[in-house]
């Protein structure tokens, strides 16, 4: 142990002596962590968006065999039948179930000006006690019958002429949005809604809707509210809580950025371990002498291989922490917009840097220096003594 604390503090005081090359490795491997950091964030960012949206009170009731509301349809009858069934939440209007209808409209995004797909949901008053977190946080709710609109708060920030007074058009219908609500960052906050009948109107949709969202009157009346449904033979549904549905969404998304995201790091690591074995050769070449004298004075072949990959680990360190702290203060917060390839909408997100990412990326970085420092360092430990001597 002496030795390997006295040869690795003797390389430690000499990294100096190979500072540019060293620099290299250092930039090199900063690079693929930022590349890691930023492209996993947007994952991150999105399953945060996708699971973050719901309550386990809150239901969500789809068309049996439909895993997402485009692909669901119920009718009014549905959505009454399923209104009136036990086990949910109740108030001087009745039960807390919002009947909703979910259809996709053109809108152009602010930072290119292109049409993206924007989620406009036709929903009731009731809606807003079935989703006792949403605020309306500038404006005030649409009123029923009319053609208002209330934005969701990533939605106004990504889409173009979406601010409290403005009007926009989607086929032959003006809307004018009245109002901006805030719901705690999840996927709600990347629609528009607007009264259901009139969007019923609109776009000749009769007495139909998509879904039925439902709060429960305990976390446990799940099952109760369930078996009512099923056994009703009037009724054709499943049922689901609304965080475990926003996650299922997030999956297919979550898994295409994550395996694009390890194909660009794998590949630029590759580099950044060559760049390593570079480095860390050409610290070797620099030492022969010192390597050999070290070893002539009785140092063993052991301490030699540990100082090498310990200058390397310190690089990679070195590397890691400057390429995360790059990528935290470059992406995390990063407002976007992504295609959720379930529903066929856009989902508007920030990237999230979050802690167990970074921590990831160093132990990536580390993994890069150590490689790049494992062939470099045996040679060290092989180096002929006499050979070596005589480069004195």
């Amino acid at each position: 142990m002496s030795q390997v604390i006295a040869v690795t503090g003797v390389t430690f005081r000499s990294i100096g002596q190979r500072l540019g090359s060293s620099v290299v490795a250092v930039i090199g491997i900063a690079g693929v962590v930022i590349v890691f950091v930023a492209v996993l964030s947007i994952a991150e960012g999105f399953r945060q968006a996708m699971r973050g949206t719901g309550d386990p009170r809150t239901v969500i009731v789809l068309r049996s065999g439909s895993d997402t509301e485009m692909t669901s349809g119920l009718s009014g009858e549905d959505a009454r039948l399923i209104s009136e069934a036990p086990g949910l939440e109740r108030g001087p209007g009745g039960t807390h179930a919002s009947p909703e209808l979910f259809v996709i409209v053109g809108h152009p995004l602010k930072r290119t000006g292109t049409d993206a797909n924007v989620p406009l949901r036709g929903l009731s008053e009731v809606a807003l006690r079935v989703r006792p977190q949403l605020k309306i946080t500038d404006g005030r709710m649409f009123r029923s019958g009319t053609n208002e609109i209330v934005v969701g708060r990533a939605a106004s920030q990504q889409f173009a002429g979406l601010s409290v007074g403005s009007t926009v058009r989607w086929g032959e219908s003006a809307w004018q949005v009245v109002g901006i609500f805030d719901a705690g960052g999840s996927v709600a906050e990347s629609e528009i809604w607007c009264d259901d009948r009139v969007l019923q109107a609109a776009y000749r949709r009769g007495n139909s809707y998509q879904s039925v969202y439902a709060r429960l009157e305990s976390v446990d009346s799940l099952q109760t509210f369930k078996d009512a449904l099923t056994t009703d033979p009037r009724l054709n549904v499943t049922v689901i809580r609304e965080p475990d549905y926003f996650a299922q969404q997030s999956q297919l998304l979550q898994t295409v950025i994550r395996t694009v995201g390890f194909a660009i790091a794998g590949l630029m690591g590759l580099g950044a371990i060559f760049g390593a074995v570079n480095t860390m050769y050409s610290a070797v070449a620099n030492r022969t002498r010192e390597i050999a004298t070290l070893r002539a004075l009785g140092f063993g072949s052991g301490p030699v291989v540990i100082s090498v990959l310990a200058e390397a680990a310190i690089l990679s360190i070195i590397g890691g922490m400057v390429g995360g702290a790059l990528a935290w203060a470059g992406f995390d917060g990063y407002q976007t917009a992504t295609m959720n390839w379930q529903s066929f909408s856009q989902v508007a997100f920030a990237f999230a840097v979050t802690p167990s990412l970074l921590v990831r990326a160093m132990l990536y970085a580390l993994v890069m220096g150590l490689l790049g420092g494992l062939a470099p360092a045996i040679r060290a430990a092989r180096l002929p003594v006499v050979t070596a001597l005589r480069q004195l």
